[in-house]
């Protein structure tokens, strides 16, 4: 992509039927869906980007920004590696989207924690640590530090914080600037469509016809990228989405001096200086509400873990939907009933966006995914495709 800015491709409208025309139709304007239409369009596909708005349950209102590696796989190696060869990529991806783009995405790889309160805790997390390290196969890098070894990098770290992992692999950003970026130099190449709720997609002819709220189109290929409403949107392509909402809720304090060099698994400092944390999963359907008593925990976690913040005002807090398969992992699919049809469906597009800017984006461009995106396909799941 570099440098290279391709003229946009413009799309075009049937006079027969008064339905838009576009190569590539992508559903879904949050990260995922961004950073996909961003590198297709680099790639010179004319691509349509159809984005809600902010109606919609947008995952990244509930990102805390980590570029997180650490313990990302357990269990699921493929994802490991996936997951490590994305965060490599993000200095590069941070630099030409920041240079293209004009807005610093805040991006720093100082290093990680992933605080445990026990001794227990801490033997199980670092055993699940050495597991994964043994199955990945690209490798990564983390310590087990006791309270101590803690406090060498971080005075500031409470006494009940027993021990913790440490990756210096993992990094933070800022998600709303990610996303602002992504969108700002997909404009550039691309047709970007704000507030084109899709409400449907079926197989057309030797395309796709998309139904949004402002008007039909016909695609020659369409990508979901939809989050939670690609459930709804895969079923008339043959494909499956088994995705469930989980809810985290998040709060962020005035702005302190600076002091958090380096990324909690729950806690971030801001750039400009505020403190944001959250780390609750709850399943609470579509219910995007906070609560007092998951407030209070967090809050209380988070004074135990940095006891400096106990003075510290919170000035707002917000509940956010993630996207979850029942295992965790990105559907990377191509439906079988009808070529063209893809599915993107992934609860890391953060960490993840250098990929879908990148390979994934070239395999879309090419018509077909690498077969080493297998343990990714929706077949693994026991819930047969329409």
């Amino acid at each position: 992509m570099g440098s290279d800015i391709l003229a946009p491709r413009r799309n075009r409208q049937d006079r027969m039927s008064g339905a838009h025309k576009t190569g590539i139709a992508v559903i879904g304007g949050g990260i995922v869906g961004a950073s996909v239409a961003h590198g297709l369009a680099a790639r010179g596909e004319a691509v349509t980007l159809f984005d809600e708005g902010d109606i919609a349950f947008r995952a990244a209102r509930g990102n805390l920004g980590n570029v997180w590696v650490q313990g990302k796989g357990a269990g699921g190696p493929a994802y490991a590696d996936l997951t490590r060869r994305a965060a490599r990529d993000w200095d590069t991806f941070a630099r030409e989207l920041e240079a293209e783009s004009g807005i610093d995405l805040h991006f720093r790889r100082s290093g990680a924690f992933f605080f445990c309160f026990s001794e227990a805790e801490l033997e199980r997390r670092g055993k699940m640590m050495t597991d994964l390290e043994a199955q990945a196969t690209v490798p990564s890098r983390f310590e087990i530090m006791d309270n101590d070894g803690i406090r060498k990098l971080l005075p500031e770290v409470g006494p009940a914080v027993v021990g913790a992992t440490f990756c210096s692999d993992d990094g933070t950003t800022n998600p709303f600037h990610l996303l602002r970026a992504l969108i700002s130099v997909f404009q550039q190449r691309g047709d970007y469509r704000p507030h084109h709720a899709v409400t449907s997609v079926a197989p057309n002819g030797t395309g796709f016809r998309v139904t949004t709220s402002q008007g039909n189109w016909h695609a020659d290929r369409v990508i979901l990228t939809a989050g939670l409403g690609n459930k709804e949107l895969a079923t008339s392509l043959g494909l499956c989405a088994p995705v469930r909402p989980v809810r985290g809720q998040i709060m962020v304090t005035e702005k302190l001096k600076p002091f958090l060099r380096y990324g909690i698994s729950f806690i971030r400092q801001t750039v400009e200086g505020g403190i944001v944390f959250g780390e609750s999963s709850e399943e609470a359907g579509l219910d995007d509400r906070t609560t007092p008593d998951v407030i209070q925990t967090t809050a209380r976690r988070a004074v135990a873990a940095l006891p400096l913040l106990a003075d510290a005002q919170v000035v707002r807090s917000w509940a956010a939907l993630r996207v979850m398969s029942p295992d965790g992992m990105p559907v990377y699919a191509e439906s079988a009933a009808h070529p063209g049809a893809f599915l993107v469906t992934v609860h890391s597009g953060v960490t993840l966006a250098p990929f879908h800017a990148g390979p994934l984006a070239t395999a879309l461009s090419a018509g077909r995914l690498d077969p080493a995106w297998q343990p990714f396909s929706s077949d693994r799941f026991s819930v047969p495709a329409p």
